[in-house]
């Protein structure tokens, strides 16, 4: 890395007055309004308890322009998926001079584009699963003939696992393909990695302890994330001294590739080698009882309060060296 480029330093604040008034944005009308919704009201009484001034606003019925005339401060930002992850609140916010937490328009709507994400992974030369562009002019023989199986359809802007399919036989392919379509015209088929999934969550640019998810279902899917007891969580994941090395090099790679910035988490898988293969990163991670991000900060002795804290530490930003 270059060190006379200019890079963005989080501010520390140790007075809740210094936040401001806060607008704590969720639900919206994304796919993902339900998490949205849980995830913001777990935020709001986060910052309540530590006593900042914070206001929960849903999106489904509110201006934006309003956040100016109600004289806002800043906007802690807890909505998933389209129109909250994907850059668009982002660019709104910044024409409005209104400061907000995470990521800004580029790096959101780089993470929230998993093709656009696989583009950049590849130039960065940085390790992922094998993948093609599925579209409607893709047939089940393309992606056999390129990809074989089992293998993974997901469309391309969407999170939670929404209308994310595993395929191990050629007849499941056709339903998977127009699942995925349904919902994105440009989704992404990618090769199934057989092995351990690894989330690792980045808070003000560093790693927290890695997460090992193992769920008794097909895969991590919604139900998994969000209400199954029955997903097991293991943290610290089990992981050698030299893998947790590398795993964390290349959390942050792809972190700073994709222009993310603050706070974030990063899904990998390791194969049966122990061989790591990037996935996605969230720039917006869920903070629900039975999101992650809390789960990898609470191993470090941050408990959910501070935890929201440090995330709104996050929209004060300067530039140094």
């Amino acid at each position: 890395m270059q060190t006379n480029k200019m890079q963005r330093i989080t501010r520390s604040v140790n007075d809740a007055n210094d936040f401001g008034k806060v607008a704590v944005l969720y639900g919206g009308n994304s796919a993902e309004r339900d998490v949205s919704l849980m995830s913001g009201q777990a935020v709001y009484t986060g910052l309540i308890e530590k006593n900042v001034d914070a206001h929960l606003i849903d999106l489904q019925s509110y201006d934006l322009q309003n956040l100016g005339s109600e004289k806002f401060d800043r906007v802690w930002i807890a909505l998933h998926g389209r129109g909250g992850e994907d850059g668009t609140l982002q660019g709104a916010l910044e024409y409005l001079g209104i400061p907000y937490t995470g990521s800004g328009v580029l790096g959101s709507a780089l993470c929230m584009d998993k093709l656009r994400s696989k583009q950049v992974f590849l130039s960065e030369n940085l390790p992922t699963p094998k993948w093609m562009l599925v579209d409607a002019q893709t047939t089940v023989d393309d992606l056999l003939m390129t990809l074989g199986l089992p293998l993974v359809i997901k469309p391309s802007n969407e999170g939670s696992s929404i209308g994310m399919s595993i395929v191990h036989e050629s007849q499941e392919l056709e339903r998977a393909i127009q699942d995925a379509l349904k919902l994105d015209a440009s989704s992404i088929a990618e090769q199934y990695i057989d092995g351990k999934e690894i989330t690792v969550s980045v808070l003000h640019d560093q790693v927290l302890p890695m997460i090992h998810i193992e769920t008794p279902r097909t895969f991590y899917d919604y139900e998994a994330k969000y209400f199954s007891d029955n997903t097991k969580y293991h943290c610290p994941a089990s992981l050698s001294e030299r893998l947790v090395t590398q795993l964390s090099e290349i959390t942050l790679q792809a972190f700073k590739a994709l222009n993310a910035y603050g706070w974030g988490r990063v899904d990998l898988m390791l194969d049966r080698n122990e061989q790591p293969y990037l996935l996605e990163i969230n720039t917006l991670p869920g903070m629900t009882s039975h999101s992650l991000t809390p789960m990898s900060a609470a191993a470090v002795g941050i408990n959910f309060a501070d935890l929201v804290w440090k995330v709104l530490e996050t929209s004060f930003v300067k530039e140094g060296v």
